[in-house]
């Protein structure tokens, strides 16, 4: 029988899903209307940003993979990390409207990273902040945020005052619902313009004055190039969140645009889980003499110290009947499984719900309709699968998940990082990851060392998995629709193997391309063009493979895209 939380906790999440459900198919008709009813909307008690000091289900708590692997070495008797500080929100220097709002949300002790950030972000400096996932920097950035609209007495003929730059549209809905969360004693307006979203209907929105505005890259640039009547020479603060996802997945040039259109006095607050070159430019550019803020320095692990992580040495044949196996046995847990292209997603959510073991997915080539949909169904359970592509692995908070399955592997440590990161949120929670790994795969693990996140080796006896090869064949081979869509998975799998960063580790050449056909449930292995150039800015640039690979041609002539490299569609 269900306790009163946890029935509490589904029908807020109930509650949640059926208003956001509206606003992401109409987000902007929902801040156009936020202008003119002054705000007042309904609020959520279930905060979708990250950091949360929610109750988590009974599940997450048992520290024993009871279902999981063996272990040669398990992740017992480390010291668990002080993860909360003893700053509360009612000790910051804000405004008693904004305190209520956080009391709303349910909020009482700041994190490490709002205890530092917020006091110089009140004070008007710019911040560079790094921080693990899960830390609760959106609220970080936000308090402050909404405090300077507040002080400014900012109203709807001054225009926006607060602009947010979120990598994807999930994110730009989430930071959106936090930053209304926080609005809600606040006679502020807020909006968010995002790609899939209805232009005109974004730009009369703005048109009438947004103070907090949420976008992502490639709709705010054109917004500020085209939308005539669009104030945005009041601003006074500029976030960037997830700078480093923004320009991994090709926006620099929509951001140096962007920083050249706004106006140059303004407080800047830059966030990045990882500094490489391209990030260290943009602060150059954006920032003035930043307060530096981080979290996951040298001294503290990458991931939470209530996180267990192991591998698991698999040969490709055997891959999904160990997943299909793992996935049966954890049936009432809350499970997300990592896979490097939209169409490996495509193919095993099919196959899977075909075969009776219900899964969800997300994946870029969903629209956005869908992926928000999907998103909140997850969000609300309290079990199930979610099969999704790296479009889920950034800063999106899925509540209460007990495992991450990485079936591909990742192309860097801090990919491996934020896949991780959907698990083992907040000070109390707890949760665990399994790393799918081919024996030529093994090097990997000195990268994952360098980067100090060590794994355990978790040993699934072959005698202890389903017996479904010949009929994981025989159904792929008899039904059209899955067969096609295998073919296509094991293409895309091919050409991201062959794009992977590390390809002294993951060696397309080295693939036994008999033993990855029949992970599909194929008996012969599709022939695959390598020199094909994925559709799409975003798409990683494809090297030339030096030696013919059994089952892979080669080919002067372009073929048909797939359009599914290993960093997901926008």
């Amino acid at each position: 029988m269900e306790t009163k939380a946890v029935l509490k906790r589904k029908q807020k999440a109930l509650a949640k899903k059926r208003e956001l459900e509206i606003e992401s198919q109409k987000a902007q008709e929902a801040a156009q209307e936020a202008v003119q009813e002054d705000t007042k909307t309904p609020d959520q008690d279930q905060d979708e940003g990250e950091g949360h000091q929610s109750d988590k289900e009974e599940s997450s708590q048992k520290t024993a993979p009871e279902n999981g692997p063996s272990a040669k070495i398990l992740a017992d008797g480390k010291e668990k990390e002080e993860y909360f500080a003893q700053v509360k929100f009612t000790d910051l220097e804000i405004c008693d409207l904004t305190k209520k709002s956080i009391e709303k949300m349910q909020y009482e002790v700041c994190t490490p990273i709002q205890e530092k950030s917020i006091p110089q972000l009140l004070r008007g400096r710019d911040v560079l902040g790094a921080a693990k996932t899960g830390s609760g920097k959106t609220l970080a950035y936000m308090i402050p945020a909404v405090e300077m609209l507040f002080k400014a007495g900012f109203n709807i003929k001054n225009g926006t005052g607060v602009l947010v730059i979120a990598p994807t549209r999930e994110l730009a809905l989430q930071n959106y619902n936090v930053a209304k969360d926080l609005l809600f004693y606040h006679s502020k307006t807020h909006g968010v313009v995002m790609g899939g979203a209805k232009k005109s209907t974004e730009a009369n929105m703005l048109k009438k004055g947004i103070n907090l505005l949420v976008a992502t890259p490639g709709r705010l640039l054109d917004h500020l190039e085209n939308t005539d009547g669009f104030v945005f020479h009041n601003l006074k603060m500029l976030i960037i969140d997830e700078a480093d996802a923004i320009l991994k997945i090709g926006f620099e040039e929509e951001m140096n645009k962007i920083l050249k259109l706004l106006p140059k006095e303004r407080q800047t607050v830059l966030f990045s889980a990882t500094q490489t070159k391209k990030v260290e430019d943009l602060c150059r550019v954006s920032l003035k003499d930043p307060y530096m803020v981080e979290i996951n320095n040298k001294s503290l692990a990458p991931t939470v110290a209530s996180l267990e992580q192991g591998f698991v040495k698999i040969e490709s044949d055997v891959k999904f009947r160990l997943l299909f196996t793992f996935l049966r046995k954890n049936i009432k847990k809350k499970v997300m499984v990592f896979m490097s292209s939209c169409n490996a997603v495509k193919f095993y959510s099919d196959l899977l719900n075909y075969v009776d073991v219900p899964v969800k997915e997300i994946h870029g080539k969903q629209n956005q309709q869908k992926r928000t949909s999907t998103y909140f169904d997850f969000c609300e359970a309290t079990e199930g699968v979610l099969i999704c592509t790296d479009v889920a692995q950034r800063g999106l908070d899925f509540p209460a998940v007990d495992w991450i399955v990485q079936y591909d592997p990742p192309d860097d440590p801090a990919e491996y990082i934020h896949r991780v990161g959907r698990t083992a949120r907040g000070s109390s929670s707890q949760g665990r990851a399994l790393l799918f790994l081919l024996e030529s795969e093994l090097g990997f693990l000195h990268y994952l060392k360098k980067a100090r996140i060590p794994l355990n080796e978790y040993e699934f006896p072959e005698s202890k998995l389903a017996n479904i090869g010949s009929q994981f064949e025989k159904l792929v081979e008899r039904n059209y629709f899955l067969n096609q869509s295998a073919r296509e998975a094991y293409r895309s799998y091919i050409q991201s193997y062959a794009s992977h960063s590390h390809k002294d580790i993951f060696n397309v050449h080295e693939l036994d391309l008999q033993k990855v056909s029949k992970s599909f449930g194929l008996a012969v292995p599709p022939r695959v063009n390598l020199n094909v150039k994925l559709g799409g800015k975003n798409s990683r640039k494809r090297n030339k493979v030096a030696a013919p690979v059994k089952g892979i041609k080669r080919s002067r002539h372009r073929e048909k895209s797939y359009g599914d490299s290993r960093q997901f569609q926008r």
